[in-house]
């Protein structure tokens, strides 16, 4: 898959072996700009000691608003090998991890799936979650059946238009549906222990934009008639303008209350009633981290 690269829908077919790169830019080895323990994700992820998580460099999507630019198309971060990623995977969990959160591990998956292996055979045991944009292939996702525990994707957008405006890719919902479909195929709905910490399953995330309320309804009508109603939704109200959102209407504000409350009455008319809903106080630049190659060095 790296020499003649399809690990993405974009299947831009770049022997990245040899150097070449393609539309996400990303090298063969994979490109990490911190791992530390990290407690903005949902209750069940950080749970009271924190998610372990990765934060990898380069992305296959150009999100216009994406919180994370600085790595993501920056591509600020230090390349590791398998074993590296390996100690990496066993060093969080030594810190007290309830898990290894794999953000953005798309352009890295034969390396992440080898670097798993690698860490369970020298003793990892907290689950392993595949954090993306949902930007998948299904035919990838399934390399990982068994590898990951826990599935976390995105569901940005509902339609053809919005996607490709703001992450430049127009075949986006068609591609991210069928990968949802195939998230919750391998592990369902989220199971929790008795401390209310993921074990396995799949919950989806949806970030509100501002201007973008029949969208997001777009979303979850798809979601209801398509998946069983105990899937799990998070529903983010922490949009705020960054990086090129900051010039373009009408993401270049924040999400107002009667937005997120339309969205949400959507959420309960639909009867998806597991999952996580935030304070729209929550919209806040303190969900970036500070990316300092910390836990890599």
């Amino acid at each position: 898959m790296l020499t003649c690269c399809s690990l993405c829908p974009r299947c831009c077919g770049v022997n990245r072996q040899e150097g070449e790169t393609g539309y996400c830019s990303a090298p063969a080895l994979p490109r990490v700009a911190l791992a530390d323990l990290h407690f903005g994700e949902e209750p069940c992820i950080s749970g009271k000691d924190g998610s372990g998580t990765v934060f990898f460099s380069h992305c296959n999507l150009r999100c216009v608003f994406c919180q994370n630019h600085q790595i993501s198309q920056g591509g600020f971060g230090r390349t590791v090998d398998v074993d590296h990623l390996a100690q990496i995977f066993i060093d969080l969990q030594d810190l007290g991890a309830h898990n290894i959160n794999l953000v953005s591990p798309t352009p890295y998956v034969p390396a992440v799936i080898q670097a798993i292996r690698s860490a369970r055979g020298q003793g990892l045991s907290v689950p392993v979650v595949y954090n993306t944009h949902g930007y998948e292939t299904v035919e990838v996702l399934r390399l990982l059946e068994g590898l990951v525990d826990i599935y976390l994707p995105d569901l940005k957008y509902g339609s053809q238009e919005p996607a490709r405006l703001y992450s430049a890719a127009p075949d986006y919902f068609t591609a991210a549906a069928a990968a949802v479909k195939e998230m919750y195929r391998q592990v369902g709905a989220p199971v929790l222990d008795e401390n209310g910490l993921a074990r396995r399953g799949m919950i989806i995330r949806h970030l509100v934009l501002p201007g973008h309320v029949p969208d997001s309804l777009r979303v979850l009508r798809w979601i209801a008639a398509n998946l069983p109603k105990d899937v799990y939704i998070s529903l983010m109200a922490q949009y705020f303008p960054t990086h090129l959102a900051v010039g373009i209407p009408p993401l270049n504000r924040r999400l107002t209350a009667v937005e997120y409350q339309q969205v949400m009455d959507g959420l309960w008319e639909l009867g998806l009633e597991k999952g996580f809903i935030q304070e729209l106080t929550a919209a806040s630049e303190e969900y970036v981290p500070d990316f300092d190659l910390r836990g890599v060095t």
